[in-house]
């Protein structure tokens, strides 16, 4: 069934704590904020589609473009993220060998979020970095992303403000050695003023 309102308003905490780490980046990607590409949703539309020639297609149920490379005219970093929804994360042996041999690098193991499973391409294959996400069927956060992604492209307040979010925490990142998950949760209090609004509009509060 798909998620409640309940659950995406009140989604489960992603606790690095309890990550199942699988494996290293080979090549960090830089935390620096572009302009935004029209080459982005070609690459999406790439990656997606060799996703589908690597995996049974009866075991997927979707492959979206996730995050900030995914909204037009919002600058973002040159990283393209993408929501597997698969019809059970927990069944590795369907999924893992097939992504990584189509370039996919298994990094995280998240049980306690969803059964989520993170995988990462880096420039040196392809020119461009890639996080792939792999979600279980309904995750409230998948619907979360979808929900922010669609708010920020018709919103250009938002759009703005997040843009806005996003260069002053990388530049705090980059100044003071900090990482990428610091990065992330910096700009945190900026998405989730931001999805209120849109929760709003679509009548969850």
């Amino acid at each position: 069934m798909p998620a409640t309102i309940a659950e995406i308003l009140s989604p489960s905490p992603d606790d690095p704590a309890l990550v199942e780490r699988i494996a290293f980046r080979t090549i960090e990607p830089p935390i620096t904020i572009l302009p935004p590409n029209p080459s982005w949703p070609h690459r999406f539309s790439e990656i997606k589609e060799r996703i589908q020639k690597a995996l049974e297609p009866t075991l997927v149920l979707d492959i979206a473009h996730s995050g900030s490379t995914s909204v037009p005219n919002l600058p973002a970093k040159d990283i393209i993220d993408v929501d597997l929804t698969f019809y059970d994360p927990t069944d590795e042996a369907s999924y893992v060998k097939a992504l990584e041999n189509a370039g996919f690098r298994f990094l995280l193991r998240e049980p306690q979020w969803y059964q989520h499973r993170f995988f990462v391409e880096d420039w040196s294959s392809t020119g461009y970095h890639v996080n792939l996400h792999v979600w279980g069927p309904d995750s409230p956060e998948v619907a979360r992303h979808r929900i922010l992604r669609d708010w920020l492209a018709k919103t250009p307040a938002d759009r703005e403000l997040y843009a806005k979010a996003k260069w002053e925490a990388a530049e705090w990142t980059v100044r003071g050695g900090k990482s990428m998950v610091e990065y992330t949760q910096r700009k945190d209090t900026a998405i989730q003023e931001i999805l209120e609004r849109a929760f709003r509009d679509l009548g969850y509060i």
